[in-house]
């Protein structure tokens, strides 16, 4: 789900996926490559992503990867999902106070 967020901003190329999560939750969530690369295989198998070589800022060859309009609806169903996740889980937290 924070990939597919991540490239609705914009087409990346792994490595700085991996850093703008690192960097976007201030040092909490680190995405490690054996992770990350999987996922981004499956992503691209289940057409949410499509990718192209390109070139980074360091002219090193890269594959870069773009959110696909099935990738958005994806994204739309598993944020609307989380959402309901977490109001479930604060609803029994509440609870647990008493």
């Amino acid at each position: 789900m924070m990939v597919l967020k991540l490239l609705m901003r914009g087409p990346l190329h792994g490595y700085a996926l991996a850093q703008q999560i690192k960097q976007g939750s201030d040092d909490l969530l680190h995405v490690e490559e054996g992770s990350l690369y999987p996922a981004l295989q499956r992503m691209l198998k289940e057409k949410w992503l499509e990718a192209e070589w390109g070139v980074s800022a360091t002219n090193r060859k890269v594959r870069i990867y773009r959110i696909t309009a099935l990738g958005k609806k994806k994204l739309a169903r598993d944020v609307s999902n989380f959402e309901e996740m977490i109001k479930g889980f604060m609803r029994v937290m509440k609870a647990a106070k008493s």
